[in-house]
């Protein structure tokens, strides 16, 4: 029997669904460094993402970056360019070659849709946006919101590049699961942060 027309686009759809499914968790499981955590907030989805969007505050929630400001661009639109400060102590991962004290870094606002989705890609030193993307979404859940924070590495970054240099095959393994972990703590603390901080503003 000869398949409908309707029938084999259906399946055309199908097919290409599962490529596009495959293809993400392929470029997934190829992150170098990939984190997330989740947590319930007791207000709109549109009051916590005028929080977390204007990345000038991010010292208020994050263990390294202490502030910053807009350099480019509509602060918290697509395209805009912020200079994040930030500070590492030297008890982090203390074995790994990594930056520590002050430096900065230039992110570019990739996605910014008020009350469900604000993105942003750290740039390298010629401006060119790099492979390290970091993510909120938000969704409505009952009275307040499911905040969803994450962040993934997939090509090293120009930084990551010069640490790899001075590693050897097993200390590179070494450095990313620990900078996972980091990073997942690093994660989690900020919802929390966040979610105090949104809550005793409500």
């Amino acid at each position: 029997m000869t398949p409908r027309a309707t029938d084999a686009t259906d399946a055309a759809h199908v097919a290409d669904a599962a490529h596009v499914a495959d293809a993400v968790h392929a470029a997934d499981a190829a992150a170098i460094l990939r984190v997330q955590a989740r947590i319930l907030v007791a207000a709109a989805p549109d009051a916590v993402y005028d929080t977390v969007s204007e990345l000038a505050r991010s010292g208020e929630w994050s263990r390294e970056c202490t502030g910053g400001r807009w350099v480019s661009g509509t602060p918290r639109t697509v395209g805009a360019v912020f200079r994040g400060e930030n500070h590492r102590g030297a008890d982090v991962v203390p074995w790994a070659p990594i930056v520590r004290g002050p430096w900065t870094t230039e992110s570019e606002v990739v996605a910014a849709e008020p009350g469900r989705l604000f993105q942003w890609v750290v740039r390298d030193s010629a401006g060119r946006r790099q492979d390290s993307t970091w993510t909120y979404e938000f969704e409505a859940a009952g009275d307040g919101c499911l905040l969803v924070h994450h962040y993934r590495l997939g090509r090293p970054t120009e930084g990551l590049a010069k640490i790899f240099r001075q590693l050897g095959p097993d200390g590179q393994r070494r450095f990313t699961a620990e900078w996972n972990r980091k990073l997942a703590d690093d994660v989690a603390a900020s919802l929390t942060r966040i979610k105090d901080i949104v809550e005793r503003a409500v």
